[in-house]
């Protein structure tokens, strides 16, 4: 087993911006740069970047490539247009989940799966192992490219004029490649719930690019802490936390991810069967009267005992309150239902709310 730490493209680049550097996935990443809330606020208002190069790319191609997508991701992309993104998981076939991942629809017969950086390696293993029967390539291109992700209100205006390129006809959960730039792809999905753009491409191009924001002055760098923050507060989840092998897409909330009407794809049996039968656990939002910030793992407790724990907590910044999510019985999990949580030797009472706790600013 190779434990060694990998390093992106911009590593270098962050150490010399004095961020604070931590292993993240496997990779020595930046957590902040100047402070967690300058970052966030700057994302909310203006416009952040950030390095992504450590999320994994995989191509699927071939005459069977749309039939074994669909296979293996819970969403439907049979007849997606090329320049279409679709969000989903894909799935054990007890219905927990392998990853959650974007599924780029690249035209002929070509598909882009995005993966999560910490399962890269698993995931990749996982599709190999489900090939048979298709007459498919899997090509783990990784380690061939780095990516940005820029984010916030500016973020349009941002990418045009610092780096040349107009993002203006992508929609929301759209994506082309881009001429003249070495694997050049750009999308724009965000995982910030502000409007943005995703840049796929060489790693030399993506330093470029990384240097032409920085001098720009238009444009914050930002790390992994307040990219945590940014998409909790709008209910985005993170694999590890708010889904895994133990915790299913019906369980987090997302079975308008898992489209029960197409023939078949991996886990279907189970996953329908949760969402007619109902799940033993969920995910739910709870909100804390104080300022305690509760933890991932915390207890949550009803009337003394314990009915669940806590996935990712923290004082959310764009609403000012102590919030966390928490995977607890089903039963408890009614909106303004009163619980509490253990923080340390204290328990702290708290009212059960929607998992989203801001609203989200997408370009529509």
């Amino acid at each position: 087993m190779n434990m060694e730490i990998k390093t992106t493209c911009l590593h270098d680049r962050h150490v010399a911006l004095g961020a604070k550097m931590e292993p993240f996935a496997g990779f020595d990443m930046p957590i902040q740069y100047s402070s967690i809330i300058e970052e966030h606020e700057a994302v909310r208002k203006h416009c952040g970047v950030f390095d992504v190069s450590h999320m994994g790319e995989v191509w699927i191609t071939g005459p069977d490539a749309e039939r074994y997508v669909n296979h293996i991701f819970t969403n439907d992309i049979s007849h997606a247009p090329a320049g279409k993104v679709f969000y989903g998981m894909m799935c054990y076939p007890h219905g927990g989940t392998v990853d959650d991942l974007l599924v780029y629809c690249m035209g002929e017969g070509t598909f882009l799966l995005v993966v999560n950086a910490a399962n890269i390696d698993k995931d990749y293993q996982w599709m190999l192992d489900q090939q048979a029967g298709f007459d498919v390539v899997i090509d783990n291109q990784s380690d061939r490219y780095g990516q940005l992700a820029i984010q916030g209100p500016e973020a349009e205006k941002v990418t045009l004029d610092v780096l040349g390129i107009d993002g203006s006809d992508l929609a929301f959960y759209e994506v082309k490649r881009l001429d003249g730039v070495e694997l050049g792809i750009i999308s724009r999905t965000g995982y910030t719930g502000e409007d943005g753009f995703e840049i796929y491409a060489a790693p030399a191009v993506i330093c470029e690019m990384w240097d032409k924001l920085m001098l720009s002055g238009q444009c914050k760098p930002c790390g992994l802490g307040c990219r945590d923050t940014l998409r909790f507060e709008v209910g985005l989840p993170l694999y590890g936390d708010e889904l895994s092998e133990d915790i299913s897409p019906v369980m987090a909330g997302l079975s308008m991810f898992c489209k029960f009407d197409k023939e078949e794809f991996i886990g279907k049996e189970a996953l329908q069967k949760q969402k007619t039968e109902g799940v033993q656990k969920k995910l739910v939002g709870i909100e804390l009267a104080g300022r305690a910030i509760p933890r991932h793992g915390y207890d949550v407790l009803k009337n003394g005992v314990v009915i669940g724990q806590v996935t990712t907590g923290y004082h959310c910044l764009s609403v000012d309150k102590s919030t966390c999510v928490a995977l607890i019985d089903s039963q408890e999990g009614k909106l303004g239902n009163e619980v509490e949580v253990q923080i340390r030797k204290k328990t702290f009472p708290g009212t059960i709310v929607k998992k989203r706790f801001y609203e989200k600013h997408y370009k529509k």
